[in-house]
């Protein structure tokens, strides 16, 4: 970035800002599915039905899907440290009271505040990571960002089962132990990144300063846009429905107990690791994104659909590592390639929570949805095929995204 009269950029090492908002996913996930594994212990403690365990997700995913494209402007506007700083130490405060509050109504507060906290990152890390990553390295810095989700995912999982399934500990200890590096992690974002800072008007000359740009409702909602959001919806609908209900599924439909539902819960966060890298420096040599998607998406589906049906232990393992390595952590830099080459650069985070407030919707459907259909159908297996078939979907409707 250039320093020009106009406005005054201010540089930021593009390895600084990966290793912040790598960090910052990992907590963000970490935050999320130490929830998932001790999902029984809070249905016996509180007495809930399966559609009121999975409220607890879709009240946490309402409030930060409902916050992303406010704090998106807001972070295009006033800027993005000051956002994601006071962000992450308000979603590490409520994280903590989530782990203290003893009643079901104000545990569904403090995990609604939790999602307000959390929807100040989204749009402000990845303009900040769009500002900062060099062009010909887009695409894998965004692969190393998210590769943080697949870390904290596994993290997350692994802390509630060891501390609570392996070693009887109460299911309230995991959110105070996230909750502390959580908070540290606001303090980083404020103390390290800079920030170009908007011209002062001339105090002699009087000159009036230049105005800030208005919002293009219209770019928002081209249609290549507008396919990326319902593929981005679809792959999120898997990963939520499979971040919140496979660990219960493990335990009740599979018979997996103790450490071991963490570590099996964890293959598909691992697996996604190493390909959301490979499938990023893939994409950074095609000209055309849509060749690795009609590979993968169909894969994640035959896995979803094959793992969650068939009654084996080594089948099911293998499918959710297919899963991983093929599903929404993999396809996510090649949508994220995309919004960039679609978006508006005045409006860029903007765009961003636009695209992650659509997708996320999906999070809000997901988990309530999933366990309706446990109660009506006594089966969670309805509910990943359902998922699958939003997915077909989803890759259809990417197949009318056009590339230059």
């Amino acid at each position: 970035m250039q320093d020009s009269s106009k406005n005054v950029r201010v540089h930021n090492s593009w390895k600084k800002i990966v290793f912040l908002n790598f960090f910052g996913w990992v907590f963000i996930y970490a935050d999320r599915t130490i929830l998932n594994p001790i999902m029984p212990k809070i249905q016996d403690s509180f007495s809930l039905t399966n559609s009121q365990l999975g409220l607890i997700s879709s009240i946490f995913f309402l409030t930060y899907t409902v916050t992303q494209i406010p704090f998106a402007a807001i972070a295009d506007y006033f800027g993005k440290k000051w956002i994601l700083g006071l962000g992450f130490a308000f979603f590490g405060i409520m994280t903590l009271f989530s782990g203290i509050v003893t009643t079901f109504g104000i545990f569904l507060i403090m995990r609604a505040f939790t999602g307000v906290g959390e929807g100040t990152f989204y749009g402000a890390s990845y303009s900040l990571s769009s500002e900062n990553i060099p062009p010909k390295k887009l695409t894998f810095g965004m692969a190393l960002i998210n590769s943080g989700q697949s870390i904290g995912q596994a993290f997350g999982t692994l802390l509630s089962s060891f501390l609570v399934l392996q070693y009887g500990l109460h299911w309230r200890l995991p959110f105070i132990v996230i909750a502390i590096p959580t908070i540290l992690m606001g303090l980083l974002y404020i103390l390290l990144v800079k920030e170009e800072k908007r011209p002062k008007a001339n105090a002699k000359t009087t000159q009036p300063l230049e105005p800030r740009p208005k919002i293009d409702i219209a770019s928002l909602f081209n249609k290549n846009l507008v396919m990326t959001y319902i593929l981005l919806f679809a792959s999120i609908y898997g990963q939520i429905a499979m971040l919140t209900w496979l660990p219960q599924f493990l335990i009740t439909d599979r018979g997996i107990s103790g450490s071991s539902v963490g570590w099996v819960a964890s293959l598909v966060p691992f697996a996604s690791i190493p390909s959301s890298l490979i499938f990023a420096k893939l994409n950074d040599k095609l000209a055309n994104p849509k060749k690795l998607l009609y590979i993968l998406v169909p894969i994640a589906i035959i896995s979803l659909v094959v793992g969650m049906t068939v009654n084996n232990f080594t089948i099911l393992i293998i499918m959710l590592f297919m899963y991983g390595f093929t599903g929404k952590m993999a396809i996510d830099p090649i949508l994220l390639y995309t919004v960039n080459k679609n978006a508006n650069r005045n409006q860029l985070s903007t765009t961003l929570g636009v695209y992650n407030f659509f997708g996320m919707i999906a999070s809000i459907i997901a988990p309530y949805l999933t366990g309706l259909f446990i109660d009506l159908a006594g089966s969670m297996v309805i509910g990943f095929y359902f998922a699958a078939a939003l997915l077909l979907i989803g890759l259809f409707c990417f197949s009318f995204v056009k590339f230059e």
